[in-house]
């Protein structure tokens, strides 16, 4: 075969392979799928309670612009409140639907694994950053409480604001990427408020790019001050407010902010840096196979960020290095921002490391790429070893230690009294149907500690015409109390 016949066969095989390549990633996205509900087969949401169920009352007695629009609220997000209507209007009474749904949503990494197999220009990359994602601990609220929705959404609008940032710094005329980015922000910011602190991000990229166009600058001057002067006009307040129905203002310490900052940062690594009620099981109580597990996963991690800053240091090329160090400070910035502003409230929860957690996963796949650069595609077994191998490796070992602190979920703060409410359904709507409402529902003893709130609107929730008239809730000491029936 001549050279000629040879470079034809090659631009053949190379089109082939492009033209059948979306059989791959339909596989691997079926597989991640598959994951998502494996994983969260075991959650179950069948009664609302606490926010979900206030959420679904407001739905309910509200009008769509009162419900989407709060104004004088402590916060202001119409962009989730818009798609909790959305979704409230599809779900309806059919409570049991907001478990699938989130796991839908949760599992929608066609991005996320699409993200991940560009930066490692590996498909079998792109599909462990979304097989770690998917496995982690940290997505007990987006899967297991009607308001993960919030996070989910956040999420990915972060996440995208992370991608299109790259692509405006690694890629040629690529100012459209950078736009979108500002319109990512202001979306963000009317999901959960606390992403007000990515702004430094599109600055970072601005400089970056050593930007003189003014049109950019002024987009992200314009996505910014646009998300104060709403927040001012809606809420009356452009500071952010803090959890638990606190302002950050009231409670920020700045000691205790950067112990909770390095608490996020040993979450990301694995390890539950938090009371039980907080995460399940501490650190301190894990059993040992876990916390070796953990510890032998980290070093994989160690191995593959040192052997990434040996090539850094060695680049002759300058440009080279530049690329490297901006794209290493773009990433660092995304994570380190994320945790910054979940540490300035009263407590730390997992579900806000979540996205701290993506933004290190896609980092690790951008350092496997770097690692790889320049060997071939074709050469399989060369790109596999070691770095590919250590990449694997971390994914093994830390998908038991997943599956473990997944099954202290019971112990999360939330979690008993959802199981509570699942049980009220259970003996109550699942076993008797519409058949309950208008009658009086008695209740041995009040475990539960419900609220008035809640007995008035819990039962309201199964019925199609959200009502539930004449039913009501009485708690009793002894069955002796109902009377003669």
């Amino acid at each position: 075969m001549d050279t000629r016949e040879r470079i034809k066969f090659r631009i053949g095989f190379s089109r082939m392979e492009k033209q059948y390549q979306w059989k791959d990633h339909v596989i691997f996205m079926g597989l991640l799928l598959g994951l998502a509900v494996w994983l969260n087969h075991g959650i179950q949401i069948k009664g609302l309670y606490m926010d979900d169920l206030y959420f679904w009352s407001c739905y309910g007695e509200q009008s769509f612009v009162e419900y989407v629009f709060p104004m004088g609220s402590t916060r202001f997000r119409f962009l989730y409140y818009l798609a909790a209507w959305l979704e409230m209007a599809v779900v309806r009474n059919h409570v049991a639907l907001f478990v699938p749904i989130n796991i839908l949503l949760n599992a929608a990494l066609w991005y996320l694994y699409s993200i991940g197999w560009r930066l490692s220009r590996a498909k079998a990359i792109g599909f462990f950053t979304g097989a770690m994602f998917l496995a982690s601990r940290m997505a007990y609220y987006q899967i297991g409480q009607v308001l993960g929705l919030m996070e989910t959404m956040a999420l990915w609008m972060a996440v995208s604001i992370l991608w299109n940032l790259y692509r405006y710094i690694n890629e040629e005329n690529r100012e459209n990427c950078f736009y979108f980015a500002s319109l990512l922000y202001f979306g963000v910011c009317f999901v959960h408020e606390r992403y007000m602190a990515l702004l430094p991000l599109l600055i970072l990229a601005l400089i970056i790019k050593k930007c003189k166009k003014i049109s950019l600058w002024f987009s992200t001057v314009l996505s910014f001050g646009m998300v104060q002067l709403i927040r001012a006009f809606t809420i009356g307040s452009v500071l952010p407010a803090g959890t638990g129905g606190t302002q950050v203002a009231d409670t920020l310490n700045i000691q205790q902010a950067i112990k909770f900052a390095f608490s996020q940062a040993a979450y990301v690594f694995g390890i539950n840096a938090g009371p039980e009620h907080l995460n399940g099981c501490p650190w301190g109580e894990s059993p040992m196979w876990v916390k070796g597990l953990t510890g032998m996963a980290d070093v994989m991690i160690l191995i593959m960020v040192l052997a990434f800053l040996v090539k850094f240091i060695v680049e002759k090329q300058k440009e080279r290095k530049f690329t490297m160090l901006f794209n290493a400070m773009l990433f660092i910035g995304f994570i380190a921002l994320n945790i910054a502003s979940s540490s300035v409230t009263i407590r730390v929860e997992m579900r806000w490391i979540y996205v701290s957690l993506a933004g290190a996963l896609l980092f690790l796949s951008y350092i496997y790429g770097e690692l790889t650069e320049g060997v071939k595609k074709e050469l399989y077994l060369k790109r596999l070893w070691p770095w590919g191998i250590l990449f694997g490796l971390y994914v093994l070992l830390m998908l038991p230690a997943e599956l473990f602190y997944r099954s202290c979920y019971p112990k999360l703060y939330l979690w008993p009294d959802q199981l509570r409410y699942n049980s009220l359904a259970e003996q109550t709507y699942e076993k008797y149907g519409d058949s309950i409402f208008g009658k009086t529902i008695y209740i041995m003893g009040n475990t539960y500690q419900m609220s008035d709130f809640t007995a008035r609107t819990f039962f309201k929730v199964f019925d199609p015409k959200m009502k539930a008239e004449g039913t009501k809730v009485e708690f009793i000491d002894s069955i002796r109390d109902i009377g003669q029936v």
